[in-house]
């Protein structure tokens, strides 16, 4: 028993949150008012909720091959695509990127969780397609990221 509780104190002691550079708080108010992008443009975006799990990990986001950022616990990125057409997303993972294609429309916004997963050594990363209202949700208790920064290109 003592090695158990020495073992989750240490566990404890050396388990951290992650943090990335943030957005300015004006440019994070406005993404969360959630308006329809016009132009033939779709809203993207892309969210790691207050998950403890995974809370020490940041994990790079990818758009049609660009770096979109790096995520943090109870971050967003938001970002205009073209509308019409299909966009892949790629997050970083344990081994090689995990991937999804999202089909937009324009003049509509499009929600999508990276969450983190267990992996062998360290934690993985993956992305699901969330409903409108659940991401809405979401990113009411989320602190928009800035863009660009990732730790590695995309493999």
């Amino acid at each position: 028993m003592k090695k158990f509780l020495l073992l989750m104190g240490a566990t404890i002691l050396f388990t951290g949150c992650a943090s990335v550079p943030m957005a300015d708080n004006t440019l994070s108010s406005q993404a969360k008012q959630l308006n329809a992008p016009t132009g033939g443009k779709a809203g993207l975006y892309v969210y790691r909720t207050n998950s403890p799990v995974g809370a020490a990990l940041k994990k790079d986001i990818w758009v049609d091959g660009e770096c979109l950022g790096e995520s943090a616990r109870g971050t967003f990125f938001y970002k205009e695509v073209e509308g019409n057409r299909d966009h892949e997303l790629a997050t970083e993972s344990e081994f090689s990127a995990n991937k999804l294609t999202v089909k937009t429309e324009a003049g509509k916004n499009y929600f999508v969780q990276q969450y983190i997963k267990i992996g062998a050594f360290v934690g993985g990363a993956n992305l699901k397609l969330v409903d409108e209202q659940t991401g809405k949700a979401e990113l009411q208790k989320l602190s928009l990221a800035q863009m660009g920064k990732c730790s590695k290109p995309q493999p």
